[in-house]
């Protein structure tokens, strides 16, 4: 870890005891000058390797994986040409051999004594990594201490789940390059994982021997088969009591009522939770993670009721954060969950200068278009554009008393009527509740509250659990193809008459 431990140390914490096997040919010649051979042979002597770079693979919990390492002792773990080199053909291994790549960097950055040609390999570092997530393979990432420079510019990026080590130097130009270029030190708690995390930057923050478990969770998940899942059972239907829409509403605003955490504590296994966009936004009104509901497994984008204040509703990094879940099952080619839950989007200035308008539209259009089977499920409350941003799927899942409106009630109320108090009834003529969704085609199945699910939230969420296993492993059976083209179809033709 950096200056910490060895790359083979961390590799034996992580592995399965006496699996790891080497890829690593020796280093391609770059043909040092005298000086730069002298300083190649003292980081030899010194590191008991021959490169800043240790490849090959191993077992995780039974599991083979691809491992791709820096070791710190050689040369701060700067990469040069024959570092690269050996980068690149692990990786391009990795993917021929379609394991999923586990990556370990720490490091300098690029080997300043090999100068341009060095800075310019992690283009094809960066390329390669790209071919191998392009392949539908998982890319996993561990940032050790220190990550720098190009290193973290290129392949230390990239991550489909990225953590670090606890206190790691983790930043895009050292401290002490800052400082000797700017005559000032650099401001303290800005390059450390810690602020990374917060930052949306990284997923988590994890001791070395916590990152065995991560790393199984997530390729159970992530490397979860596609086809020959077998079906889950179909729900029971329960008849649906004809409860009046502000009723329905009231229960979905009750403090009590089961959001999208415990859905996933008592419904989902190997969850995964993931953080922020990782382009330095978080926003905590969103859950982002990877989980299985039975045998198939998702992404899962949710609305956190518990998270979003009138202080902090769900702004706009919330949907670039959803966005980055849609990204990930593109890549991996997994189902994706929404979860829809809501009192409606943020309405500010910050809103409005940081693209909410934008970032709605873009979710309705990746959504709309996203190759992967989508299940939407309303949980609770949905109001506006918050909640129309997530909703389109092929299949929608409904709780009883959830509700789907472009504004909340009295919102509407104070334009048709011009005073909130007339809500209630508006609420009733504007088709919001579950029974009239299904009637109306904008949702396919409704799961009853018994009879209401703040009251008995574990067996709720069960249900609901049941009602998303039948429907994720139905879709995992479908042609993509036709798929596709339902899911246009279920969209265009609403409003039109039957």
């Amino acid at each position: 870890m950096g200056g910490r431990y060895s790359a083979r140390r961390l590799l034996d914490r992580a592995l399965d005891a006496g699996s790891f096997v080497s890829w690593d040919a020796p280093p391609v010649d770059v043909r040092p000058d005298p000086a730069y051979a002298a300083e190649l042979a003292a980081a030899q002597e010194r590191s008991g390797c021959d490169e800043a770079v240790i490849t090959g693979e191993g077992t995780l919990r039974g599991r083979r994986v691809a491992v791709v390492a820096c070791e710190f002792s050689f040369l701060a773990g700067s990469i040069g040409v024959a570092a690269a080199e050996r980068l690149v053909a692990a990786v391009e291994r990795a993917t021929a051999e379609r394991l999923p790549l586990l990556a370990a960097p720490a490091s300098g950055g690029t080997r300043m004594q090999e100068g341009t040609l060095a800075f310019l390999a992690m283009v094809k570092i960066s390329a390669a990594i790209a071919a191998h997530k392009a392949a539908g393979l998982p890319y996993l990432v561990y940032l050790r201490h220190p990550t720098t420079g190009g290193v973290l510019a290129s392949w230390g990026s990239q991550g489909h789940v990225t953590v670090a080590e606890p206190g790691a130097l983790i930043g895009f130009l050292g401290p002490r390059v800052y400082e000797a270029l700017y005559d000032r030190p650099f401001p303290d708690g800005v390059q450390v994982a810690e602020n990374l995390y917060r930052r949306g930057l990284i997923d988590a923050v994890l001791d070395p021997d916590d990152v065995p478990a991560i790393a199984e969770k997530a390729l159970n998940v992530l490397l979860a088969p596609s086809e020959g899942v077998p079906e889950a059972p179909a729900p029971a239907d329960e008849p649906i009591g004809d409860v009046p829409a502000w009723e329905s509403i009231t229960r979905s605003r009750r403090p009590e009522r089961p959001g999208v955490r415990r859905l996933l504590r008592h419904a989902a296994t190997d969850v995964v939770p993931l953080n922020g966009t990782g382009d330095g936004e978080s926003d905590p009104g969103l859950l982002l993670a990877l989980a299985r509901f039975g045998g198939a497994p998702c992404v899962l984008l949710g609305q956190d009721r518990d998270r979003q204040t009138v202080e902090h509703p769900l702004g706009p990094a919330a949907l670039r954060e959803a966005r980055r879940g849609m990204r990930i099952a593109r890549e991996l080619r997994l189902p994706l969950v929404t979860v829809i839950d809501t009192p409606g989007a943020a309405l500010s200035k910050d809103a409005e200068e940081r693209g909410m308008a934008g970032q709605i539209a873009r979710c309705l259009t990746e959504l709309v278009t996203l190759e992967a089977p989508t299940v939407a499920v309303l949980l609770g409350q949905g109001t506006g554009g918050g909640a129309l941003a997530l909703a389109p799927a092929d299949r929608v899942v409904c709780a009883q008393h959830a509700w789907l409106s472009p504004l909340p009630p009295e919102g509407a109320s104070a334009i048709v009527h011009r005073t909130p108090d007339r809500a209630p009834e508006l609420a009733e003529n504007q088709g919001v509740r579950s029974v009239e969704l299904r009637d109306n085609g904008i949702v396919d199945r409704i799961v009853a509250e018994r009879d209401d699910a703040a009251d008995e939230p574990e067996e709720f969420c069960t249900r609901m659990g049941a009602a998303l296993r039948y429907e994720l492993t139905r879709l995992l059976s479908e042609d993509c193809a036709a798929r596709l083209a339902r899911r246009y179809d279920r969209y265009r033709r609403l409003g039109q008459p039957v």
